[in-house]
């Protein structure tokens, strides 16, 4: 049975969209060691920097760059704003204005709850018992008032991992969003288990238009993704803008 017949995709890559004005308001907050962060907008809402949509473009000079068949025919993106703009940036480079890119509320971000535009220092400050909690308990399994933790974020992208198998049997798909669902993906698609996943992350944060890709290996029924590269930093991306990784902490409304 040839690879065509397998029911997934041919490849897959998995993007952390670009800088956001949310990653360097983060930044000037911790740099000047404040609880909050200084941000109007909703998390959802948040634009890309300038810087991010320099590193989009770059992105898509990078996929531009590959051959055909190194190139995505599908896209995917996190209704936040700043994950459409990314996957935008490339799907028009790719496929030209009139592209169709699916908007999905599971790639959605990591939800914070009550703990929403906290530095780490504003937390420890402001709810020191659920800070405790969380060392506790673990970044994976701890789940703030009104959020989610990383099992919940896995639940949803389950049902994504279906859709690929479903309706883009050996398309091409790229799928831009956030730096927990990156890590995600890679603990459903890697098989992973709490220990590994962690310690991948402890490795440091995914860098912005940092690419996450998979292969399809094998035939039939033992066809199977196999991680090609991972949070890897396209030499367009050096070239043409700043790198950044922005660590995962919430910025979100006022």
């Amino acid at each position: 049975m040839s690879l065509k017949h397998s029911d997934w995709p041919s490849r897959l890559w998995i993007v952390r969209h670009g800088q956001s004005a949310g990653n360097a308001a983060r930044d000037e907050a911790e740099a000047r060691g404040l609880g909050l962060i200084d941000i109007q907008t909703r998390d959802a809402d948040t634009p890309l920097s300038s810087l991010g949509e320099q590193q989009s473009i770059a992105l898509a000079h990078w996929f531009a760059s590959q051959p055909n068949y190194l190139q995505p025919d599908v896209f995917y993106s996190s209704p936040f704003v700043r994950s459409v703009d990314t996957c935008r940036a490339v799907a028009i480079h790719l496929a030209g204005e009139h592209v169709d890119i699916g908007i999905d509320e599971r790639l959605r971000e990591k939800e914070f709850g009550i703990l929403d535009r906290y530095t780490k220092q504003g937390i420890i400050a402001t709810f020191p018992e659920l800070a405790q909690q969380r060392e506790r308990v673990g970044k994976f399994y701890f789940r703030p008032p009104g959020g989610e933790s990383w099992c919940d974020v896995i639940l949803r992208l389950r049902s994504i991992v279906e859709v690929l198998r479903r309706d883009h049997v050996g398309d091409r798909v790229l799928i831009v969003a956030h730096q927990v669902i990156v890590n995600c993906f890679r603990y459903l698609l890697e098989c992973l288990d709490e220990r590994a996943i962690l310690a991948i992350d402890a490795e440091g944060d995914v860098p912005n238009c940092a690419v996450t890709e998979y292969a399809l290996e094998g035939q039939g029924d033992q066809a199977r993704f196999v991680l090609q590269r991972a949070n890897f930093v396209a030499p367009e991306l050096a070239a043409e803008a700043e790198v950044t990784r922005a660590p995962d902490r919430p910025a979100g409304p006022k």
